[in-house]
């Protein structure tokens, strides 16, 4: 049983792997929340085979709060936000997609190469799994700072949160459940921000390319 638990999550992980390679080639937007509700949906499936498998009750309120907030509130709200800005536009990119892909290449040799000496002290049986979550948490970083507009790079810092959970998850067996309702509430919030934000940018330059904020002067 051991042993089938280990390779679920690791399925699980390569999923979330190419989909956080997947969000950093994504040149849509619309494509891009699509892509983050697939990540939610794969972390709901990993919480909830590590919550069976371990018999550790309180995951199943975590895969519960998953699924409420990253594969069906935030998605609808980024849906809302994109239908009433009107921002079904190609994604604009500060390097072209394969030099980007090249570089989390990288990233995500170094998080291999950073991981491999924590994970061999750690005891759970998802141990391996800890370099593809810091590699979905740097790979995330990296769509940020790579892309120009606003809301392709707060679903950047949602993806981010996603590897930090899923880490969580598979190499400690969870946060205790006050903690994961604490960072829940935290997202929530900040999405709501984020849209607010976005509404102000839009009308201040009627665009949501965030270059536009350089031009602002302290009076």
């Amino acid at each position: 049983m051991p042993g089938l638990v280990t390779q679920l999550i690791n399925l699980f992980a390569s999923m979330l792997l190419l989909l956080s390679f997947a969000l950093l080639a994504q040149r849509r937007v619309l494509s891009l929340i699509h892509l983050f509700t697939l990540q939610g949906a794969t972390l709901v499936l990993s919480t909830t085979v590590m919550a069976y498998f371990t018999e550790q009750p309180h995951l199943y309120y975590s895969a519960a709060l998953t699924f409420l907030l990253k594969v069906v509130m935030i998605p609808w709200l980024l849906h809302r936000l994109i239908v009433r800005l009107n921002v079904r536009w190609d994604v604009e990119t500060l390097i072209n997609i394969p030099t980007t892909m090249l570089a989390g290449i990288g990233l995500v040799i170094f998080a291999f190469a950073l991981a491999t000496p924590i994970s061999q002290m750690a005891g759970t049986l998802t141990r391996s799994t800890l370099g593809i979550a810091l590699a979905s948490v740097l790979l995330s970083f990296l769509m940020m700072i790579v892309r120009r507009k606003a809301i392709p790079q707060v679903i950047g810092f949602l993806a981010m949160e996603n590897g930090l959970f899923f880490a969580a998850t598979s190499a400690t067996y969870g946060m205790p459940l006050v903690v994961e309702l604490g960072v829940a509430l935290d997202i929530l919030v900040g999405t709501f921000i984020f849209g607010i934000f976005f509404f102000h940018i839009r009308e201040q330059f009627e665009s949501l390319d965030i270059r536009h904020m350089e031009k602002l002067k302290e009076d």
